[in-house]
């Protein structure tokens, strides 16, 4: 079989838009060169790929399971062609991580001074952003190593726990519902919020806790993608928000509490992740083993440090 992975990629298209004018028009190829790429796929593998519906199309079933193979035949091909290239142009030493902002700042840098500290000429590329995009990036095999959350579940991804860590609902430490008797969910809706965005893992979670109690979701008075923001709003305002218990113990000299209701208290695990049956280059290894043995250790440190620069804030 003379498969192109060129072809797979059109197809791949195809399948996702159910319309050849659409998908031409999406790839910059004619409709006519559409049909012969399922053309040929089709005369390799003896069997229609799609069936018209009405003025769509639709996968067939022998169609269906391409789709599921075709994505993976592309990464391996894309994982061996990098393989070679990095050992044809001497970047064997190149390794691609990616970081949710607390990590990027609190535990990166130490990460990469030990990194560089073993092998000199390391060249690390560095992606920031929400882990649920970048967790999107690591499968489509953009990124090697994700430092963050880690997610559990998924055969495609491997998680190496490293510390355990927990969202809460916090306020400033004289906030008035410190005074209650008694905290309830009913409670917690009586105040407004500053939260992330809707798109984030965390605040869906909160979010579903009140509506699967039958009670209305939190009213947002503040939204913000910037997570390290939540603190120092909730510091200077009567807004309830919900972050995590280690940024929450930085900033603990900016008159931050922690409001206990294990209802709305989100364990969660941080760690490395990386593609299962993807391709890490020997450096790639070398920064997961260094990550793997001083993992807890960096973390720790780097809350240590954080929490002491509040305080001399």
């Amino acid at each position: 079989m003379d498969i192109h992975l060129r072809d797979l990629r059109y197809f791949e298209v195809l399948a996702d838009m159910q319309h050849l004018g659409r998908a031409a028009e999406q790839l910059g190829r004619s409709q006519p060169a559409l049909t012969k790429c399922i053309d040929r796929l089709e005369a390799i593998i003896g069997s229609p790929l799609f069936e018209r519906t009405g003025r769509g199309i639709r996968l067939t079933r022998v169609g269906e399971v391409l789709r599921l193979r075709a994505r993976m035949l592309r990464d391996n091909a894309s994982e061996a062609i990098r393989e070679v290239n990095e050992f044809a142009s001497g970047r064997f030493g190149h390794v691609r991580l990616a970081s949710g902002p607390i990590a990027a700042d609190h535990l990166l840098p130490e990460l990469c001074h030990l990194a560089l500290a073993e092998c000199p000429d390391l060249n690390i590329e560095i992606e920031i952003g929400p882990t649920s995009t970048l967790r999107g990036q690591l499968k489509d095999g953009e990124i090697d190593i994700l430092i963050g959350l880690t997610a559990t579940g998924d055969p495609d991804l491997v998680a190496v726990p490293i510390v355990n860590d927990a969202v809460v609902v916090a306020a400033r430490r004289d906030h008035a519902i410190f005074g209650r008797k008694k905290v309830t969910l009913e409670s917690l809706l009586e105040y407004s919020w500053a939260l992330p965005a809707p798109t984030v893992p965390s605040r869906q979670w909160l979010e579903s806790v009140f509506t699967a109690a039958g009670l209305s979701r939190p009213h947002v008075q503040i939204e913000t993608s910037a997570l390290p923001l939540l603190p120092h709003m909730i510091a200077r305002t009567d807004l309830l928000s919900f972050v995590s218990r280690h940024t929450l113990a930085l900033h603990q000299g900016r008159m931050l509490r922690e409001l206990p209701l294990p209802a709305t208290t989100l364990n969660r695990t941080l760690g490395a992740t990386y593609r299962k049956a993807g391709y890490l280059s020997p450096a790639a290894e070398r920064v997961l083993e260094i990550f793997k043995t001083n993992g807890a250790r960096l973390f720790a440190n780097a809350m240590g440090d954080a929490a002491q620069g509040c305080k001399n804030r």
